[in-house]
């Protein structure tokens, strides 16, 4: 491959620097993207440059090969391999192949209903971040026999700063740790600043990592190449994508029956095993075949693109491959979500490009995609393979992806590979048991019986309590969940109180307006009837006050339930059998108190994809992150439940999951803190706000006609800002970042604040935030940049020596 990159260093001044081999595997190009500038196009990966099949497969069996070479042959014998979607799915499954024994798993962004989801992670720089693991086999993650979890192989196209895998690493290593993982890329990028924190991981878990790559180097950018990326983009076209303007009428294009073996998976969405493996190439030769005779012959063939479709790059991969190696003039590529910059320059790498709107129903909604350097690629022949949950009429449509590439190419034809439908296993297939009605009050909680149900199991007799210190450092070295303990309930200084009852008196009135209006919104855009469920415990003040509008406003006694829901381990799933044993999940509407970056949100959407019915849009009081479009308000303010803990909660503590307390038919626990009932103010907080609801009811009607006009599309803001906040305060993990008054004030009472970040003029919603940090010893800086109101910044490093931003010791409050 010819280097085609200068087009974008001459103009950006962005420099490519490493090895030799470097400049033969990477172009550059510019992203549509407010996240980074450019893009590192690669020649051999088969997603934007259409190269040999035998290329594309031959580097990532090759870095199988080195990878089980330093495994060996035992430790190889025992690893299972994860993949990235979608750029890497292919890459994966080569190196899979390299490494023979391993089976194979990749990430995925389409949610499927029969498979819960085994975890989840994000993508900062990417334009769509969420990605699903979905493995079919419940205990792919735990491979390895007798001697324990084998190594995890970890593949993607590059490795640049480090962050995506750290971020998978620390969710799949709190679930699923292991002493070995290896990390595999076509190139690594790091810059000398990003080199040290997989050494910083290792450190911290005890656990080995490597890093496999062809080759290395770093990517010089100038301090302003976003900015001025940006505007670059915005002169050659606009900003904007190519109009999807319908195509003539095109011929029909030849459909192509493969005769897919029946129950092999079309990849490694759901997992690809040594044995599938081993189907797939006993059958690709007769597929060939009859993919040749479909089309007349190799004479009519001619020079021949198989192009594949986002996630599904492997099965397209090795269809071409096998009509390589039957002789045909073969090229493979594939189609992406990915927005670049076409340029027609030869110093750059994407010539031209195609869009289409999808076609396979994406969970995240329409939108368009892409297919690059396949226009003037010089191909007679384009066949697209798709699976058949995008065989939709979208694909066939005009202006779909079928007749964009009869522009392209004299003759378009069309294979369909099945959908993969998984059947879940389970270690236990016995019918479970019958689930206990939830728990109420006054025997669980210090609410009214009828305010709330309890979906939680009790654990008040259980010890569960560790100190602030312990908690972060077991937590940060990999070594517990924070959901495995309850932090020491902080129990408020007369001072604090004080502050707590000053704000209630001058927020009730707006929390009241918050609650009407999420409430009436709830009620004409979710359901006449719905069944709140609130996020324990957070949202159960929320969902309690939302119950008592709806009966003072329109006499309506909704049902009300308080369920857990735990980042990185999803919500209870018994706990959702219950609800839709008694209720229809179409009713349902989960609550929240607020949204800080947007975390439970995409838990929670993560959660329900195995659970066909329930809505995952939640209802919150404040959405300061705009993650949601059902709200009361999107000001980030003191709600003054979010000030105390569990005496403004019902007197329960945070939710518990944990191996030795909650069984596979359990519910998630949580205890019921009756000692405290002397500085209980659970009901007097809901009293104060319902007291507020007749004077604020005229205003309510009013901000609910003018919601049902707004555009309330959420834009997630929020986490844009934390992604810059983490990465500018070299924290480099988003958890550790919580925006928000209410997220805030979590960390001042129960996690290790290292500083707080408060936008100057704040004001009395600030007062109990500065008045904890004194107490703690934790510095607040003011800036006039914030998106929230503050910001809490966790200690990143925490060790129980560790020290605060001001150098001094960090306490327990």
């Amino acid at each position: 491959m010819v280097w085609t990159g200068t087009w974008v260093s001459d103009r950006l001044g962005i420099e490519l620097a490493g090895d030799d081999e470097l400049r033969g595997l990477l172009g550059l190009a510019l992203r549509r993207n407010p996240k980074r500038a450019h893009l590192l196009v690669s020649g051999v990966l088969g997603k934007h440059v259409p190269q040999l099949p035998s290329v594309v497969h031959g580097h990532g069996v090759t870095l199988g090969r080195r990878v089980r070479a330093l495994l060996g042959t035992e430790e190889a014998a025992r690893a299972v391999v994860l993949g990235y979607a979608e750029t890497a799915t292919a890459l994966g499954h080569a190196v899979a192949d390299g490494l023979e024994t391993a089976p194979y798993l990749h990430s995925t962004r389409r949610p499927v209903a029969s498979v819960p989801s085994a975890g989840g992670f994000e993508e900062s720089h990417s334009h769509a971040t969420s990605h699903l693991l979905l493995p079919e086999d419940p205990a792919f993650f735990d491979r390895g026999g007798e001697a324990g979890r084998g190594p995890l192989v970890l593949v993607d196209d590059e490795f640049s700063t480090g962050n995506t895998v750290l971020n998978t690493l620390r969710d799949l290593h709190a679930r699923h740790p292991r002493d070995h993982y290896v990390i595999v890329a076509l190139v690594d990028m790091r810059a000398p600043g990003d080199a040290g924190r997989l050494a910083a991981f290792a450190e911290e878990t005890g656990a080995r990592v490597d890093v496999v790559a062809h080759a290395r180097g770093t990517v010089r950018l100038p301090e302003d190449v976003l900015a001025r990326g940006l505007r670059l983009v915005e002169e050659q076209d606009g900003g904007t994508a190519d109009p999807l303007v319908p195509c003539a009428p095109a011929a029909a294009p030849v459909r192509l029956e493969l005769c897919w073996p029946a129950g092999l998976p079309d990849g490694g969405r759901h997992g690809f095993t040594p044995d599938h493996r081993a189907r797939l190439r006993e059958a690709l030769p007769a597929m060939a075949a009859r993919i040749v005779d479909g089309l007349g012959g190799p004479e009519q063939v001619g020079r021949v693109l198989v192009l594949g479709f986002e996630e599904l790059m492997y099965a397209p991969l090795v269809l071409a491959r096998a009509l390589e190696e039957a002789g045909l003039d073969v090229r493979f590529s594939t189609t992406t979500r990915s927005p670049v910059l076409a340029v027609d320059d030869p110093g750059y790498a994407i010539r031209t490009r195609l869009a289409f709107p999808a076609h396979d129903d994406p969970a995240d909604g329409p939108g368009e995609r892409y297919a690059y350097n396949v226009a003037g690629g010089g191909f007679d022949t384009v066949l697209a393979v798709v699976d058949s949950a995008a065989d939709t009429p979208a694909l066939h449509a005009p202006g779909g992806l079928l007749a964009q590439l009869a522009t392209a190419a004299p003759r378009v034809a069309l294979a369909v590979v099945p959908a993969h439908t998984p059947v879940p296993r389970t270690p236990d297939r016995q019918e479970p048991p019958v689930l206990p009605a939830p728990l109420r009050g006054p025997d669980f909680s210090s609410y009214e019986p009828d305010d709330v149900g309890w979906l939680l199991q009790d654990l008040s007799a259980v010890r569960l309590e560790a100190p602030v210190e312990e908690r972060e450092e077991a937590v940060q070295r990999g070594g517990a969940h924070y959901a495995e303990s309850l932090p020491v309930e902080y129990q408020p200084t007369e001072e604090y109180q004080e502050l707590y009852r000053d704000a209630l008196a001058g927020s009730a009135a707006r929390i009241a307006r918050a609650v009407g209006t999420v409430t009436e919104l709830v009620l004409a855009e979710r359901s006449p009837r719905p069944v709140l469920v609130s996020l324990a415990r957070a949202g159960t003040p929320v969902g309690v006050l939302m119950r008592r509008w709806a009966r003072h406003r329109h006499g309506t006694e909704l049902p009300h339930y308080a369920v857990s829901i735990v980042r990185g381990r999803g919500i209870d799933a018994n706990a959702l059998r219950w609800l839709a044993a008694h209720h229809d999940p179409a009713d349902v509407v989960f609550v929240d108190g607020w949204t800080g970056k947007g975390a439970i949100t995409r838990e929670l959407a993560d959660a329900l994809a195995g659970f066909p019915g329930f809505d995952p849009e939640i209802a919150v009081l404040a959405d300061p992150g705009s993650c949601v479009r059902t709200y009361g308000t999107r000001e980030d303010f003191l709600i003054p439940s979010a000030c105390l803990n569990s005496t403004v909660s019902g007197l329960i503590s945070r939710t518990v999951l944990r191996d030795d307390l909650v069984g596979p038919h359990d519910y998630h626990g949580a205890k019921f803190y009756r000692e405290l009932s002397g500085s209980d103010v659970s009901r007097d907080f809901v009293a104060a706000v319902e007291a507020r609801f007749d004077e604020v009811a005229d205003t309510v009607d009013q901000q609910v006609k003018e919601a049902a006009s707004a555009d309330r599309a959420p834009t997630w803001e929020g986490w844009a800002a934390v992604e810059r906040i983490s990465e500018e305060q070299g924290i480099h993990d988003v958890n550790l970042v919580k925006p928000g008054v209410g997220e805030t004030t979590r960390v001042l009472l129960r996690r290790v604040p290292w500083k707080i970040l408060a936008r100057r003029g704040a004001g009395a919603d600030l007062a109990h935030i500065r008045l904890l940090a004194e107490q703690r010893g934790v510095p607040v800086e003011e800036r006039d940049d914030l998106p929230y109101t503050c910001v809490g910044l966790i200690h990143p490093r925490y060790t129980r020596g560790a020290t605060g931003a001001d150098g001094k010791a960090v306490g327990s409050a």
